[in-house]
């Protein structure tokens, strides 16, 4: 099961974390991905980290801005979006997928969170 978190409402240059909490399924074999989806847009991408936080993948769109990071002890995994910009408003997920499989594909993921909203304001 994952509790994504943190969500809220800021304004353009500012700063937010996400929290995205697993239990039931913490093997050290997955990834742990974050998505985005704004209104009529399809999900996409946005990082993913290994689950021994060695490897770390990012979209070109927020790369840069945004870090993903994990604390093993708190089965927790953080998106911590900096620089923030209007484009990026939209209901973000985390997700697992195994370990192998191609991290940036939304098609890798089978267990998905509830998604938390972020808005953007200019």
């Amino acid at each position: 099961q994952l509790q994504a978190s943190g969500g809220g409402s800021v304004q353009a240059g500012g700063s937010m974390r996400l929290s995205c909490a697993a239990s039931g399924r913490t093997s050290s074999t997955y990834v742990m991905g974050w998505f985005r989806q704004a209104p009529v847009k399809e999900r996409e991408f946005v990082a993913a980290i290994t689950w021994n936080g060695i490897t770390t993948f990012y979209a070109d769109s927020v790369k840069g801005r945004f870090t993903i990071s994990r604390d093993n002890n708190r089965n927790t995994v953080y998106l911590q979006m900096n620089s923030l910009k209007p484009e990026d408003t939209a209901v973000y997920y985390c997700a697992t997928a195994p370990l192998g499989r191609t991290a940036v594909a939304r098609t890798s993921y089978d267990y998905w969170g509830q998604g938390t909203q972020v808005t953007v304001s200019s």
